[in-house]
């Protein structure tokens, strides 16, 4: 299978649930996902609510042909600067996490170490107007073996169509 078929079966699984767009996408990003839910409770009327929540998710996808080191830190610290630009906290804002997705055929092995020790995280106001967990994968298409942070730990199932 190449990365762009591997591509094309993750982003039919994100269709379901997800706005899917593999035009104007920002660089250097060949898709994105993006889901956004809003939850409201009230007491018998509308006009008296209880309470609102608002979660936000940004999915980057990128494919490589050999995805060297500094490539990761490139695709990382864009995605990361591309989510952060969408995130508008606000007193119902709950949360916004950024998921980078990266598809190679093959991954030298600076660039696994450099993955799995990734880590970003912001809180905004303390918490109080939500956070943002950032998760990154990256599957070597030639192997199929996986390489995660610990938030991308749960998103290996949706990688188990890709063979």
């Amino acid at each position: 299978m190449t990365t762009s078929e591997a591509l094309g079966v993750l982003l039919n699984s994100y269709k379901r649930y997800y706005n899917v767009s593999t035009e104007e996408v920002a660089e250097p990003f060949s898709a994105e996902a993006v889901f956004h839910t809003h939850d409201e409770q009230y007491f018998l009327l509308r006009s008296a609510t209880i309470s609102e929540a608002e979660a936000h998710e940004y999915v980057f996808f990128a494919t490589e042909d050999v995805l060297t080191p500094e490539r990761a830190r490139l695709l990382d610290e864009r995605a990361w600067e591309e989510g952060m630009n969408r995130v508008k906290p606000h007193k119902n804002h709950r949360s916004t996490d950024i998921i980078l997705v990266i598809l190679a055929e093959t991954v030298e092995k600076e660039a696994k170490d450099y993955l799995r020790k990734v880590k970003r995280y912001q809180s905004y106001h303390h918490t109080l107007q939500g956070w943002s967990h950032y998760s990154v994968i990256a599957m070597e298409i030639s192997t199929g073996e996986l390489f995660y942070n610990r938030r991308g730990k749960d998103l290996r199932k949706l990688f188990r169509n890709i063979k």
